[in-house]
Order: structure tokens, then sequence, then C-alpha cells
């Protein structure tokens, strides 16, 4: 995992333009069962995938706290809502709330766990967000997750082949 890892950030980066253009094309013309197709490559990934061998999600990213996350995580850290915010959280350029480190606070190195999973934020439980409805709404986060994510990258490649979008192909009417 360590070595798919290291090599990760090139691979999307050299996949970035493909996608960000195979992206543009298909909202162009999304197909209906769009969702149905990702749902079944990211369940198809994820019997395959175990987070827990990587972690790297939690080692290099921050995820955003909404309010509600930030209420439940400092209850059951039996801490105030304003302590907890000034101790682990800061506004990031986006106005946003976000951890002020990497790796995650929470994060347990030894072996990837989370200290705070039963209560962690939406946007953790979600993460890499590839079976949300809607998916042609958030496929630039989607390129960005593939720079972070093996899964996520792994489900993009898996998407352009299973609905390859043909460049510049005229199709004739029968």
């Amino acid at each position: 995992m360590e070595k798919r890892l290291k090599q990760l950030p090139k691979l999307a980066e050299d996949a970035r333009k493909e996608n960000l253009k195979y992206f543009t094309n298909l909202k162009k013309r999304v197909p209906k069962n769009l969702d149905y197709v990702v749902q079944e490559l990211h369940d198809a990934e994820f019997k395959k995938t175990d987070c827990l061998t990587c972690g790297n999600c939690c080692k290099t990213t921050s995820p955003i706290f909404t309010d509600k996350d930030t209420e439940r995580i400092a209850k059951s850290l039996k801490m105030k809502v304003a302590d907890f915010q000034k101790q682990y959280l800061e506004r990031d350029e986006d106005d946003f709330m976000v951890l002020k480190s990497a790796p995650c606070t929470f994060f347990d190195e030894t072996d990837n766990t989370c200290f705070i999973y039963d209560v962690r934020p939406k946007a953790c439980a979600e993460y890499p967000h590839t079976n949300r409805k809607k998916f042609i709404g958030i496929t630039d986060l989607t390129v960005a997750n593939t720079a972070v994510c093996p899964a996520a990258y792994n489900i993009v490649e898996a998407l352009k082949k299973r609905i390859p979008y043909e460049y510049n192909v005229k199709k004739k009417r029968s």
C-alpha cells in the first residue's frame, strides 16, 4: 500500500486533465443510470479495499466540520463547543471549519484507526463521496480525491471504462 500511496499523486495528476474533460463532457449528457453505475463501482471497490490499510485521507487532509459535527464531537469528548473549536479547529480560506493540523488529531497512526470514529464528522463518514446521489454534481471533488484516495482513483478509472465518452465522434441518425 505504501508504494501505491507514493505513486498516487503522480497517477492522479497525469489523469487529471483527462478526468476533468471526461466529466465536463459527461455533464453535457448525463446518463440516467450514472448514480447506479457509480454506486455499483463504489460497492465493488470497497469489497476489496480496506481503509485501515491506508488512512491517507486522515494523514493528509482535513474534513469540513459542520456545526452539528462540532457539537456531537465536543459532547463526546466532554468539552464545550467553543473549547473544542479553539483547541482543534480553524477557518480555512473558504470559511469552512477544518483541523488545525495534519495528520488528523484523532487519527492513530499505529493502526490507522480513529479515536472519535463513532462520532466522526459527516465528511469523514461519507469519504470519498463516491456513493452519493447526484454524483455528477461533485465530480471536481472526486477528481481532487483521486490524488488522496486509491479507491476514488480506481472508481474513476473504472467509470471511464464502464461509461466511455467518445470524443469527437459524430453519430448519424438511422
